[in-house]
Order: structure tokens, then C-alpha cells, then sequence
């Protein structure tokens, strides 16, 4: 470094601060260099286009059920920030309270959690298959303190 300070910067640049800046302004130019080359930020990085925005997370709302055991998972209103209306039956209806949808990956993943007697934060941690058209993922049953692989199918 001290050869290459003397041999581009004149004795006068040579001083500390101006070698910090200095240094600084040729960092810059390897970047602005080499900055073509970097992915863009905030770019999809699975080469299958961008990754599914509100418009997309709207594909889960519907009525939904659990072919194990009949439960029903209804979907609605999916907002931009990933909030969106849910209600549980069992048959009878369980209080949802929290859920939301986000993109993870190129993927539309759902994560719902039940508050309720028999139901002290049971959740479901699931993501959209667009293939099947079905929910797929965890259950996390909070009172047994166990976790299950679950699906849900499309009914309405």
C-alpha cells in the first residue's frame, strides 16, 4: 500500500486523513467497477421471475380442509402488509388469533395460530403449493407440546 501511495498520490495527499479518503475514493471505484457484476438488490434470486406479491398470497384465500380430520381453515381478505381474515372450525368454530401470509423464497407460506380452550397457541406453519393447490406444512399442537405434518385441500 505505501508503495502504491507513492507512486499514484503526491507527497502533499500522502497526510492521514487524505489517505482514509483516499482510500475510501478508490474503494468506490472498484465497486462502481465491479457493480454491474452483483445482483441488484432485493432481486429474486431464483431466476423464475419476481417473487409472489399480494396479488400472488390472494391464491389461499378460500375454504379449506384437513382430510385427517375435517377440520376447516377459512381464508380471506389477504392484505399487502400479509394480514388476512381466518376463522377454524372444529366443528365448531376456534378463535384464530393471529394470522398472516408472506412470501419466503418464491413460496406463499401461512402461518396461523389458535388461542382457545383446548387450543393454548396451537399453530399451523404451512406453505401454498400451487401444483396440488393444497396447504402443506406443521402443525404445532400446544397442549400435547407435539408437532405433525399436515395438509390442507381446497373446498371452495
Amino acid at each position: 500500500m505505501a508503495q502504491l501511495n507513492r507512486l499514484v498520490f503526491p507527497a502533499a495527499l500522502r497526510t492521514q486523513h487524505n489517505k482514509t479518503a483516499l482510500l475510501a475514493g478508490l474503494l468506490l471505484m472498484v465497486f462502481w467497477w465491479t457493480g454491474p457484476l452483483l445482483p441488484m438488490a432485493g432481486a429474486a434470486q431464483t431466476g423464475t421471475g419476481p417473487a409472489p406479491g399480494p396479488v400472488e398470497s390472494k391464491r389461499i384465500e378460500g375454504r379449506w380442509v384437513r382430510p385427517d380430520g375435517g377440520y376447516i381453515l377459512q381464508l380471506g381478505d389477504v392484505k399487502e402488509d400479509g394480514s388476512l381474515t381466518a376463522a377454524y372450525f372444529n366443528p365448531r368454530p376456534i378463535h384464530v388469533a393471529r394470522a398472516e401470509t408472506r412470501c419466503k423464497e418464491g413460496a406463499i407460506t401461512l402461518f396461523v395460530e389458535l388461542r382457545d380452550v383446548n387450543y393454548p397457541g396451537s399453530t399451523y406453519t404451512m406453505a401454498y403449493d400451487p401444483a396440488t393447490d393444497r396447504l402443506k406444512g406443521t402443525y404445532f399442537q400446544a397442549a400435547m407440546q407435539q408437532t405433525f405434518e399436515v395438509e390442507f385441500v381446497r373446498i371452495e
